[in-house]
This record gives structure tokens, C-alpha cells and sequence, in this order.
């Protein structure tokens, strides 16, 4: 009888997403989850499906994903190969390294272990945590891949009173591309700017993202910096959820996928619940 019983596992990974056209699986195009799970099938020698904390946009940086994956109990202890003695986990990372460097070296795993019953890549994260970096400066040709250099002069003190104690439940309508049967109801819990002497970085945490808010949030703050639009437009636009031709999407290449929380280990499955039941809800009573 096949064996059913599964390992699931949590990865952690970075990645430099210039040449990918985003995170999910598009018909003939590059993108980060077809290089995984080629990796995947290739180590295991059969088809591994992986679910990831949160979609990132063509061109969009990540220092530290998150996903899963279900592996069978057999194939898994299979993993440590010649050498008994090591972990299967770290027999993971280092194969599955190994074979997604054979491509451009643009994905690195860092992490694998079981994961904590109930445990979901997607459902079970608290929050999620964005870098937007802008070029205080002339651009820097060295860092260009992951640096935005904006045309106009901004005005840093206009962009920190845009958002200052800017935190809260919003409906962020006027910030997403809709989704069939999707809210675009969001808790942000953080946004601020910090500054160097080289860089002007916007930084974000959410409980969820919908598609293109961090950057179309930047954007509209990059207006207000460079005097396109008054101060006060970006809250104008969050109080009147509209989706109209007003969005503005900040270039990809300057966002960074900083990082993904979780609640201790014990709580992972229950906070999976909750986000799931949540979720449903908000779409069955949004219009």
C-alpha cells in the first residue's frame, strides 16, 4: 500500500526577483514558484506543490519568504542520504541549493524544518513586513536592481506628515487591484520612513496585503513628496475607497519582502482558523 503520511514542511528563502515575473506559476514565464518547485521534484523525484505566505509582483525582492510544503514520510527519510547522521532538514536545504544554483543563483534557501501541527505558509502568519528603497542620492549603479531613484526632488518632511500615525482597519479599495470575491479590507500596523545618507526607505506591516498595495500606497506618497499631488491626498484616497485611474504604482524593483511573523508553534493552527474564518466572512458580506 502507497504510504499517505506526510511531513509538512516550513522553508524559508530569499530571493532577487528581477528575473522572475512575480511568485505564482505563469504559462511560459519565469517566476519564483516554478524554480522551487522544479527544485522540489527534482530532489524527490515527484511533483511537490508548495503555498506561500504572500504573492510578490514581477520584479519584487524577498530577504525572507515564507512557504510550505507536503512531503511523504518516506521520501523525506530518504533525505539524509550517505551520511545517517545528518538532519533531514539540513540535507533539504543544502540539495534543494544545489540544484536551484544551477540556474542564476538568484534563489537562496535559508531555512527547512517540520513544521508545528496545523501550521499554514499563508493562514497562519500574523503579519507581513515591506521595504521600499528609494535613492536619496544620484542613482548608485550597484544597487539599481533593488533601488528606486525617483526623477524629482521630495520634500521628506510632507511624505512623514502624510502618514504619521497612519495605522488601523481601512478598506484599501483605492490602493488594490481588485480580485473576483476578494476584500480589500487590511489591518496596517505599521508605516514609516527612515532615512540615511544614501537611502530613503518606506517601511510597512500589515496583517495581509491585496494585490499591488504596498506599491500603490508608495506611489501615492511619492506623489505627494514631489508635489504632483497636496498634502493629504493619500488619506483623502484611503477615507474614499474608489478604484479609479488615479493609482500609481511605484517601480518593483525598489520593494523587499522583509519578513513574515507567526505566533509560537502552539498557536500556529488556531490562528489558521481564525484567518480562514475572517477571510470568508469579509468576502460574503463585501459587495
Amino acid at each position: 500500500m502507497h504510504d499517505t503520511a506526510t511531513h509538512r514542511i516550513r522553508i524559508d528563502l530569499a530571493y532577487d526577483g528581477t528575473d522572475y515575473h512575480g511568485w505564482a506559476t505563469q504559462p511560459g514565464l519565469p517566476t519564483v514558484q516554478d524554480a522551487i518547485e522544479t527544485g522540489l521534484a527534482t530532489i524527490f523525484r515527484e511533483p511537490i506543490s508548495v503555498t506561500v505566505a504572500g504573492r510578490t509582483d514581477a520584479g519584487v525582492h524577498a530577504a525572507r519568504q515564507v512557504i510550505h510544503c507536503d512531503v511523504p514520510v518516506s521520501l523525506w527519510e530518504k533525505l539524509p542520504g550517505n551520511s545517517p547522521e545528518r538532519p533531514a532538514e539540513a540535507a533539504m536545504v543544502s540539495k534543494l541549493n544545489g540544484v536551484l544554483a544551477r540556474e542564476d543563483g538568484a534563489i537562496r534557501i535559508l531555512q527547512a524544518r517540520i513544521a508545528p501541527p496545523g501550521f499554514d505558509a499563508r493562514f497562519s502568519a500574523l503579519s507581513r513586513s515591506y521595504r521600499y528603497r528609494i535613492a536619496a542620492n544620484d542613482p548608485d549603479p550597484l544597487t539599481r536592481h533593488f533601488t528606486y531613484h525617483h526623477r524629482k526632488p521630495l520634500n521628506i518632511d510632507l511624505m512623514a506628515a502624510e502618514i504619521a500615525g497612519l495605522h488601523g482597519l481601512y478598506d484599501f479599495g483605492s490602493f488594490c487591484k481588485p480580485r473576483p470575491g476578494a476584500t480589500t479590507l487590511r489591518t496596517l500596523q505599521h508605516f514609516e520612513l527612515e532615512t540615511t545618507a544614501d537611502t530613503l526607505s518606506v517601511r510597512l506591516r500589515a496583517d495581509a496585503f491585496c494585490h499591488h498595495m504596498v506599491r500603490a500606497l508608495v506611489g501615492a506618497l511619492l506623489q505627494v513628496g514631489d508635489g504632483t499631488r497636496a498634502p493629504g491626498w493619500l488619506r483623502d484616497r484611503l477615507a474614499e475607497p474608489v478604484r479609479d485611474s488615479y493609482m500609481s504604482l511605484a517601480p518593483a524593483h525598489g520593494l523587499v519582502l522583509e519578513g513574515v511573523e507567526y505566533p509560537p508553534d502552539d498557536q500556529v493552527a488556531a490562528r489558521a482558523a481564525q484567518t480562514r474564518a475572517r477571510r470568508t466572512t469579509s468576502q460574503q458580506t463585501s459587495g
